[in-house]
């Protein structure tokens, strides 16, 4: 990659999913469920779906021990991603034990007490971030459990003002809160604390109306909520809503709505991290790189922007997993829908 041209950076965790093979046989008893092991994580999916759309992107990862761990690097390289900034790691690598609903909404189970991706440190990030840097995305576990979310949160207050800051609350309740989220050190309220901390200098905010109802509770609202978070300071709100219409909030602006295009399902793993690297990718193509070229960005500039994540997004949900189209096949897509 070339060290000048702006770079999408990516930053989190990596995940090891484990997804049911659909029709498989679960054996006399039904006690052998059969799963296919596939690469994860809020973090790598961006940077994927990203790269396969052909965007500058590096992915700062800490690379965890085990057999799987090299098949994660290979998956970013696969896709065009520089994984110069993975830092090898003694911990495991994370595991997340995946559960279809029958619209195919993902259900999960994890394994990551004491994995790689909670452990970074200032100095680790300072060595592994690369210097054209134009895009930093943040989010989903990492960026809320310590003791490495403090490093994350700091680094993004460094890059505040020099580039755009992008954060995913991509909440996993069982991990945010419970037995489970007590033993990584996690409780609710730590955990808005974070969330918090990273909204105050984030340029771009993506939350779902699922995060938000875990985060809000008695938020019902969804178009003001979209409006009362622009107001805390991000130049732009993604907030998405499963199949129904994705809200787009800008501070002083009318509040836009756009319909995502309907797709067959096999399951939406991924379909979030989709839009996102779709956003950035339109971004980066239209040389928006700095606070000021966002907010005057037109709105028609922008919905053409967001039309073309949506529909990353959607073409990644007609795919097992999370496999997001490349640069072809959203071309491919677009000319077909005329």
């Amino acid at each position: 990659m070339d060290s000048a041209v702006p770079t999408l950076t990516v930053l989190g965790e990596l995940v090891v999913d484990l997804l049911p093979v659909p029709g498989a046989d679960a054996g006399p008893e039904g006690t052998a469920p059969q799963y296919v092991a596939r690469p994860g994580g809020n973090a790598l999916n961006v940077a994927v779906a990203a790269g396969r759309l052909g965007a500058p992107v590096a992915l700062l990862a800490r690379l965890g021990s085990g057999p799987l761990a090299s098949a994660l690097r290979r998956h970013a390289e696969l896709s065009g991603v520089d994984t110069r900034g993975f830092v090898p790691a003694t911990e495991p690598v994370s595991l997340a034990v995946v559960g279809l609903g029958p619209d195919g909404s993902p259900d999960y189970g994890f394994h990551v007490q004491g994995a790689a991706d909670w452990q970074w440190t200032d100095e680790e990030l300072a060595a592994v971030l690369p210097p054209a840097t134009a895009v930093l995305h943040v989010g989903s576990i990492s960026s809320w459990t310590p003791p490495g979310s403090d490093a994350i949160a700091r680094l993004a207050e460094r890059l505040a003002g020099t580039a755009l800051v992008s954060v995913d609350p991509n909440l996993r309740p069982m991990l945010a809160g419970g037995p489970v989220g007590a033993a990584l050190g996690n409780d609710p309220d730590g955990v808005r604390s974070r969330l918090d901390r990273l909204v105050a200098v984030a340029d771009l905010v993506k939350v779902s109306a699922e995060d938000l109802a875990w985060l809000e509770p008695d938020t019902a609202d969804l178009d003001g909520a979209a409006r009362r978070w622009a107001a805390r300071g991000p130049a732009l709100v993604l907030l998405t809503d499963g199949g129904a219409p994705l809200r787009i909030a800008r501070p002083g602006r009318p509040l836009l709505h756009r319909e995502p295009p309907r797709v067959t399902v096999a399951d939406t793993v991924g379909a979030g991290d989709s839009l996102a690297a779709g956003l950035f990718a339109g971004l980066l193509a239209a040389g928006v790189t700095t606070r000021a070229a966002l907010e005057a960005l037109s709105d028609g500039d922008l919905l053409a922007v967001v039309d073309d994540a949506a529909l990353v997004a959607a073409l990644n949900c007609t795919r097992v997993g999370a496999d997001p189209p490349t640069a072809a096949d959203l071309a491919a897509a677009k000319q077909q829908r005329g």
